[in-house]
């Protein structure tokens, strides 16, 4: 997974932060989604690779994502953004969330570890 997020990195389109990031999505069924972060003049319009990799698992057939690999070109590991956890946890709390820098730095962690009390499908019902 986390050569395949890499890879991923090498095709972000980050003209304007210079910020690359690449990100792998092993769903359920065993296939490995890839994205990476795509920017946009207007920044609000911008996708996070997490959420692209996820995106795309979800319009391919895939609703249950198992473990995701973040990969950023720095030299210590990224963490995803607010956004990107709540997608996360959207899919799977208990995602496995692997983080990896250039130098070795890494951290293995869960949505749920990093995004404590997401909103939830169904938690207006239990309100």
């Amino acid at each position: 997974m986390v050569e395949v997020a890499r890879r991923a990195r090498a095709r972000a389109y980050a003209p304007y932060s210079k910020f690359k990031i690449g990100d792998s999505a092993l769903a359920s069924g065993g296939r490995v989604f890839s994205g990476c972060n795509v920017e946009n003049s207007s920044y609000g319009l911008s996708c996070c690779a997490e959420r692209a990799a996820i995106f795309k698992a979800v319009s391919e057939g895939s609703r249950s994502i198992l473990a995701i690999a973040i990969v950023g070109a720095q030299k210590s590991f990224t963490r995803p953004c607010d956004a990107c956890r709540q997608v996360m946890a959207e899919f799977n709390t208990e995602v496995k969330v692997h983080m990896r820098g250039t130098d070795g730095f890494s951290e293995d962690t869960t949505a749920e570890d990093l995004l404590p009390g997401p909103f939830l499908p169904g938690a207006r019902e239990q309100a």
